[in-house]
């Protein structure tokens, strides 16, 4: 069966079904100018008016007159039922940078899975963008122009330790690990300089930060996360 892969050598907005306006979506556009739908996140193209690139998932919630817009081969189908529309979209989308709208709000599960595709795809910088924050999973290193009084949360999906620069309360020499040891509310004291010993932290900052972490994250692909085995 053909691979069909959505390649662009710009960063691509990628939009769910869950949460989001036609004001966030105009203002992610800036960032990642390349617009792909997961399923019913085409609608918000629509409303929005915003042609698609591509839209990818098993078409069980987009609605027939939106998909009849699109054209059909703009229309990646992918059928099976193991993985959700977010994970068949990442993982069928090459680009340096991937910047997900929709994905987070709504259902807590639809939330936690978009987590576990974070974590599972960590050598592909995305970054997903809720209401007045941003996440990511940390890179092998990383500095943003965070200011005094910021929160910055460090949550582990698995081990993981660190170093940081700019923090209240300095990560190193702690471990990370979902039940035993999280890092969230922490603060910034000035510009944050992180380094992580792996791809199991999802780190989340102040959603204005998204164009610093953005270029962040396309300058350090070349050092980012391997593939995980």
């Amino acid at each position: 069966m053909k691979r069909h892969i959505v390649s662009s050598s710009k960063a691509v907005t990628l939009i769910g079904g869950g949460d989001a306006k036609v004001s966030q979506l105009k203002e992610v556009l800036d960032i990642a100018p390349v617009c792909v739908a997961a399923d019913s996140g085409a609608e918000l193209a629509r409303r929005a008016n915003i042609p698609l690139r591509a839209v990818i998932g098993d078409m069980d919630s987009i609605s027939a007159d939106t998909l009849s817009q699109i054209p059909q081969d703009r229309q990646i189908i992918i059928s099976e039922q193991e993985t959700t529309d977010f994970d068949k979209a990442l993982r069928h989308i090459d680009a340096p940078l991937i910047v997900g709208l929709g994905f987070l709000g709504g259902r807590i599960d639809h939330q936690l899975h978009a987590l576990h595709v974070l974590a599972l795809y960590a050598h592909r910088p995305c970054i997903l963008v809720a209401q007045t924050e941003i996440l990511f999973i940390a890179p092998p290193a990383i500095t943003v122009p965070t200011e005094p009084g910021d929160v910055v949360s460090i949550f582990p999906l698995g081990p993981v330790t660190g170093r940081s620069q700019g923090l209240e309360w300095p990560i190193e020499g702690l471990a990370f690990d979902t039940l035993s040891k999280v890092g969230t509310s922490n603060r910034a004291t000035g510009p944050l300089k992180l380094e992580m010993s792996a791809p199991n932290a999802v780190l989340m900052l102040p959603r204005r930060l998204i164009q610093p972490v953005a270029q962040a994250l396309v300058s350090q692909a070349a050092v980012g996360w391997p593939p995980r085995a």
